[in-house]
């Protein structure tokens, strides 16, 4: 069979054998590339995996370098509010916590130029009896105060309760705006030994509003006569001052004229009860010219045999009180000779006091 072909081959021209030697050679050639080819390529296909995961992993690093830098950046954000500098110290024979209220640093600017007029608001919670406030630094963003306030309560009853230090920045014509605060239960600190540090303040929540309770006021003006007469009716859900819970309330009113105080009259007390009915009537003459500029504060207290008594809290009718305090006074001289009686919620004295001081616009 073999020498069938060979005349076939021998008579086949040279330009054909040279083509077919070509085309073998070039299959050997591709087949060789290919082979190569897939050698080289396993060898490197581990790296190129590794390098791959490398990668995620590099980029994951990257990732959480950023989150890292994203939390630095946060923290750094983080508002500031200030420091103060603080000392506090008891005193075992007198049954004195003594607080000093001594400088504060680096306050936020709360005013449009760029500074604050900041004070510092003292008390104790819970029952904010005793409150004290130091002097206001007029734009001071550094202020010293150099002030010391003393709470009277006695060592056992102190574990209970958390000292607040409250940083203001005072408005004259607005609510005070609370810069920053610090809050010490006292159950956390040694009072075996004086303390003096300075603390970071923090976001200072409005102080919430406390409920003192309410009282029904009735008024009546007779032009003619120049007479006022102001009824103290009742009062209901005041705040209990005594340690049994409950109080033991009268109530004092004081009448003004342009800011000058006219006369004072005050009812009997009411023993051991938060809702008080009293029903006693003041009389006051005020000639009809001077009536649109008076002023009626009405001071429910706590009464107190031994101490000083504690102010419940204030009421303000009449000329430049806002609110419920002037639509009353309105409503009695838009009704002349008729008693007009309205409810008013009770505001710690110290507001209203401040209140008083503002001109009036």
């Amino acid at each position: 069979e073999y020498e069938r072909l060979l005349p076939h081959v021998a008579h086949m021209p040279m330009w054909a054998i040279g083509a077919i030697v070509v085309v073998v050679l070039a299959l050997v050639a591709c087949l060789g590339f290919c082979i190569w080819k897939k050698c080289i390529n396993k060898g490197k296909k581990p790296k190129k995996v590794r390098e791959r995961k490398g990668g995620r992993g590099r980029r994951k690093k990257e990732g959480e370098g950023e989150g890292e830098e994203g939390k630095e950046g946060e923290e750094e954000e983080k508002e500031n509010f200030g420091k103060l500098e603080f000392t506090l110290d008891y005193n075992f024979t007198e049954n004195q916590l003594i607080v000093g209220i001594l400088q504060a640093e680096n306050l936020p600017a709360m005013d449009m130029g760029g500074t604050s007029d900041p004070y510092v608001k003292v008390y104790m919670l819970p029952d904010k009896k005793k409150k004290f406030e130091t002097k206001v630094q007029r734009k001071n963003l550094c202020p010293v105060f150099n002030e010391t306030f003393i709470f009277k309560i006695p060592y056992q009853e102190l574990g209970g309760q958390t000292l607040v230090l409250q940083v203001f920045d005072f408005d004259r014509f607005g609510k005070h705006d609370v810069i920053g605060q610090i809050s010490i239960p006292m159950n956390s600190v040694d009072l075996a030994q004086p303390l003096h540090e300075w603390r970071d303040l923090i976001g200072g929540e409005k102080e919430e509003q406390e409920k003192l309770g309410d009282i029904c006021i009735s008024l009546r003006y007779v032009p003619t006569a120049g007479k006022l007469t102001i009824n103290i009716m009742e009062a209901k859900h005041l705040k209990a001052m005594d340690c049994g819970g409950l109080s033991d309330p009268f109530v004092k009113v004081v009448l003004q004229y342009q800011g000058k105080r006219l006369k004072k009259k005050k009812t009997t007390v009411k023993q051991n009860t938060l809702n008080p009915y009293f029903n006693e009537s003041f009389s006051f003459e005020i000639p009809f010219g001077q009536i649109q500029k008076v002023q009626v504060l009405v001071t429910v207290y706590d009464y107190d045999k031994l101490g000083s008594n504690d102010a419940i809290g204030k009421v303000w009718i009449g000329y430049g009180a806002s609110g419920v305090g002037l639509r009353h006074w309105s409503d009695m001289l838009a009704n002349p000779r008729r008693p007009v009686a309205q409810w008013h919620a009770l505001l710690p004295e110290e507001e209203v006091d401040e209140a008083l001081k503002k001109p009036i616009r």
